[in-house]
């Protein structure tokens, strides 16, 4: 439940975004911003929230995320401003960051047998799917008939239900050996995102100049730290490295693809909010019908089979519309719907399952933080650099010129999303064969020497 309000009040707020525009006045980096104020503090703060949970109790933070995120979602339905709504969504992050990898930790200290793991990961990601496919229909409908506010609305009863069935039947558990605070890995990675976010919506140089000191610091100071933020050691396993880059290649392709047919459908194709609604409901529907299969492909065959075919269809579905000009035929439009959803619900499983697997579960709450942080960033930069580089081909090509105006200036988007799709499928054939494997079981050794040794074996026998 936790997942459902925060996937689908980012689905159903993609379809609001014209809406938005109109009604606040707001420009395309207005819209990026309402999205990656989200995705960018919930990014910023996932890896603290992960080891917080691991030290004070996981259902503690869990249940506080839930009411901070309500709460957020009740200010921004009554935002006045774009400038409001964005920082209510920062408020709606804050809650979001103690949900996702709690939650995760959770079922990863639930489940322990890899197989049963892998399925209920693949049922818990599955969510996803329900999520896109409820999210721009019901998004539409409320657009439609009572206003965007009301999206937010939709988070209040099921946030408030997840608060109940967790105070009633979540067990309260925490880490043998929690992490210790770092308040300055912790500064590091925050003004990392923000100045990166900045420098690609406003092209802005110096603010690119600060993002690469302040990675700097994190490569310098972190190493340094008995217990980082970033514990840079995890990245010695190629599966976990590839499980990161693929997270990041994947979500900044879905954030990209989403903002970009949003403004499509219903800008250039004048279509109305819960029509653009139904137009994307078989990527949707695909997400929903695939997700829960590839946990199963998974738990049966490792992460290999599910990230080849994930970034095949990826790539092969943005690929229509970077070669072949999809938007001109709704038919091709719909099969590119169809074969990116379809790519994008492989993918959620092996990255999930990949960035726990074969970590001592006493440190599951940062693993799964890592992987949902990259998630996080993904979507952050997709949004952003498919809104940078809309923004500069509008500005040659202007909506004036109508559906070939928007595809001649979105093309260069979609070819970097049919990049983000390539690289799922290389970096998913490199970090998941019998050395990347060996790479895994050293690191969690490593890990579980540096825990004691009833870390050792446990992170052996995963």
């Amino acid at each position: 439940m936790s997942l459902l309000i925060v996937s689908l009040d980012n689905t159903a707020l993609n379809v609001a975004l014209p809406a938005l525009r109109r009604d606040l006045g707001a420009s395309v980096s207005g819209l990026q911003w309402t999205i990656d104020a989200y995705t960018l503090v919930l990014a910023s703060l996932l890896m603290a929230a992960g080891s917080t949970a691991d030290r004070i109790g996981r259902r503690k933070v869990f249940a506080t995320g839930l009411v901070v995120f309500v709460l957020g979602s009740l200010l921004c339905s009554l935002a006045p401003s774009l400038e409001a709504l964005v920082a209510f969504r920062m408020v709606q992050a804050v809650g979001g960051s103690m949900l996702n990898p709690v939650a995760m930790s959770i079922i990863t200290n639930t489940f322990t047998e890899p197989a049963a793991r892998a399925r209920a990961i693949g049922v818990w990601g599955g969510v996803v799917g329900v999520s896109m496919a409820a999210g721009p229909l019901v998004g539409g409908l409320l657009v439609e008939s009572v206003g965007w506010r009301a999206i937010f609305w939709l988070n209040l009863p099921v946030g408030l239900t997840a608060l109940l069935l967790t105070l009633r039947y979540v067990p309260e558990s925490r880490a043998p050996r929690p992490r210790r605070f770092d308040p300055v890995g912790q500064v590091l990675v925050t003004l990392l995102l923000g100045t990166l976010t900045y420098a690609i919506i406003e092209t802005s140089g110096l603010f690119a100049g600060v993002a690469g000191v302040a990675l700097l610091g994190i490569l310098l100071y972190e190493p340094r730290r008995r217990e980082p933020l970033i514990d840079l050691r995890f990245f010695r396993s190629a599966p976990f490295s590839g499980a990161t880059v693929i997270a990041v290649s994947a979500f900044a392709a879905l954030g990209g693809f989403l903002f970009l047919n949003t403004l499509y459908l219903q800008d250039v194709r004048g279509l109305s909010a819960l029509r653009a609604g139904l137009y994307m409901l078989p990527m949707a529907a695909m997400t929903l019908v695939f997700a829960p299969l590839s946990g199963r492909l998974v738990g049966a065959r490792g992460p290999r089979p599910s990230l080849l075919l994930a970034g095949a269809a990826m790539a092969a579905g943005s690929l229509l519309f970077a070669a072949f000009d999809a938007e001109a035929s709704t038919a091709l439009l719909f099969t590119g719907y169809v074969v990116f959803g379809i790519g994008f619900g492989l993918v959620n499983a092996p990255i999930t399952n990949t960035a726990v697997s074969g970590m001592p579960r006493a440190q599951a709450g940062v693993a799964a933080a890592v992987a949902s942080t990259s998630r996080q960033i993904g979507q952050t930069l997709g949004v952003a650099v498919a809104g940078a580089v809309l923004t500069a081909g509008m500005a040659a090509v202007p909506y004036a010129h109508g559906t070939a105006g928007f595809a001649a200036a979105s093309r260069p988007v979609y070819w970097i999303i049919t990049g983000c799709g390539l690289c799922v499928l290389v970096v998913g054939a490199l970090t998941s064969g019998g050395w990347a494997r060996g790479t895994a079981e050293r690191t969690a050794r490593r890990l579980g020497e540096d825990a004691g040794p009833q870390a050792t074996a446990r992170a052996s026998s995963a």
